[in-house]
């Protein structure tokens, strides 16, 4: 019997998925995020670890002696300790590709969102004065065709973004560390992404390279009015040089689904902004991912208790 522990708050509809998808000899328990207790109950007799976005700590990984696997649900690692685990004998693997959809997806909601003022119309029109909105801010709304949008980064998520954009009537712009072919894209270098784009939209991992890549000097370098969306990681963006632009009308607006804390702070002036679209890291989230990402988890769950090689192995 091999025991799994997701945790993470699982809804009642994740949780009856879960159970339908165990295969035989898995013991699984869910544990949320906040529940301390339940955690160092469960823990020391844990064989692999469902981590979603709570932090794996040296603390956690030593309460779990029979750790054998940090399974990712997702795939950035930034909040796994992977030196501990890896000091520890403990496998770590993530799953790319199986919330792509999801998170292009995602970036496109955002991209119009901002766009179209949706946050801004939506209580307003609740309200009963949705016809009677601020003639500057309704000024700034636009479409997606006509407008060039870069895409920094091009992994699985803008090589899904990419076609649809461009059936959309966009003009695309990507970069990548490596040359990259694309019949629905341009490759350039980021100075020039970022001069020419219209809305920039972040898909690259958080590294020590790309923490903070967009500070004040990048946003800059933007087209006055542009557009910035971020569905990878919050500390790819200086958030203070960020709001500023915000304010000032440098930039037209953000579509954040990732903060440089979170849960983001809800007295973060951000927050406050009329030009800002936010979402709680859910990008990913979606019944189809989960099922997709628990296939992927109990093979890895299987590999590890036979000895096989895993998928994904990324430490």
């Amino acid at each position: 019997m091999v025991k799994l522990l997701l945790h993470y708050r699982a809804s009642a509809g994740f949780r009856a998925m879960l159970e339908e998808a165990a295969p035989t000899g898995i013991e699984l328990v869910v544990v949320g995020e906040a529940d301390t207790e339940l955690l160092a109950r469960e823990l020391p007799d844990t064989d692999v670890l469902l981590h979603v976005l709570e932090p794996v700590t040296a603390a956690m990984i030593a309460s779990g002696p029979r750790l054998k696997l940090i399974q990712k649900i997702g795939v950035g690692v930034n909040t796994i300790d992977l030196d501990t685990a890896d000091a520890a004998g403990i496998a770590v693997a993530n799953m790319p590709g199986t919330n792509s959809r999801a998170v292009a997806e995602m970036a496109l909601t955002l991209m119009l969102a901002v766009l179209r003022r949706v946050t801004y119309l939506d209580p307003l029109t609740r309200s009963g004065r949705g016809w009677e909105p601020d003639l500057a801010l309704m000024d700034g709304v636009g479409e997606i065709a006509g407008r060039t949008i870069g895409l920094v980064g091009f992994g699985a998520v803008p090589r899904l973004l990419a076609p649809i954009l461009d059936a959309m009537g966009a003009d695309i712009l990507f970069t990548a560390r490596s040359p990259q072919k694309s019949e629905h894209a341009s490759q350039v270098d980021l100075d020039t992404l970022l001069e020419r784009s219209d809305i920039v939209s972040l898909h690259v991992p958080l590294t020590d390279e790309t923490t903070q890549m967009i500070d004040g000097g990048a946003i800059e370098k933007m087209k006055p009015g542009a557009i910035i969306i971020n569905t990878a990681r919050g500390p790819l963006i200086d958030e203070e040089a960020l709001v500023n632009a915000l304010e000032s009308g440098r930039l037209r607006g953000a579509g954040l689904d990732v903060f440089g804390e979170e849960p983001v702070d809800p007295q973060h002036r951000m927050l406050a902004l009329p030009n800002i679209v936010v979402m709680p890291h859910m990008a990913w989230l979606t019944p189809e991912t989960l099922r997709r990402s628990l296939v992927m988890a109990f093979e890895n769950s299987r590999r590890i208790a036979a000895g096989e090689e895993l998928l994904h192995r990324v430490g």
